[in-house]
């Protein structure tokens, strides 16, 4: 009777284990998937902050070209000084490049990377390993705490 009692909580402790490893496993799963999805936003908004910086250095080399054309010209058509005639479409292309380049600093800003997933893939580690769930920030900035939501301290 004694071995059977055993054999049936030794089956328990099993089942109980195997069903913590399938858990665990799922859990690990689900946080490579988010951590894909978060890559492929941030990929996505560092490729239109890449064309704003790329339209800035385009209008930058195209001011540097009618500099020299503006100075041809100039010269024969109008007669201004030198350094007025390209001068005022030298600067016209540089304020230009100069705005690209704000919006494209700007839009960087708003790039969020990985926050998410580093909240929940630290959360994650100290659930596995035992540990009290630190203080973590938000995993949006100005949003709610991931920690909080999944009913935890932080």
């Amino acid at each position: 009777m004694a071995s059977e009692k055993e054999g049936t909580a030794n089956g328990s402790i099993r089942s109980l284990i195997a069903s913590v490893s399938s858990d665990a496993q799922a859990l690990l799963k689900s946080q490579a998937e988010l951590t894909q999805a978060e890559l492929k936003q941030s990929a996505g908004q560092a490729g239109g902050v890449g064309g704003m910086f790329g339209g800035a250095l385009m209008a930058g080399a195209m001011g540097g070209i009618f500099v020299l054309i503006t100075l041809a010209y100039v010269l024969v058509a109008i007669g201004l000084p030198e350094w007025a005639g390209f001068g005022i479409v030298a600067l016209l292309l540089l304020i230009v490049a100069g705005i690209l380049a704000l919006v494209g600093k700007k839009k960087s800003e708003g790039i969020e990377g990985l926050n998410r997933a580093k909240v929940e893939w630290q959360l994650n580690k100290e659930a596995l390993t035992g540990h009290e769930p630190t203080a973590l920030p938000p995993a949006v900035p100005g949003g709610k705490d991931v920690a909080a939501k999944r009913g935890r301290k932080s």
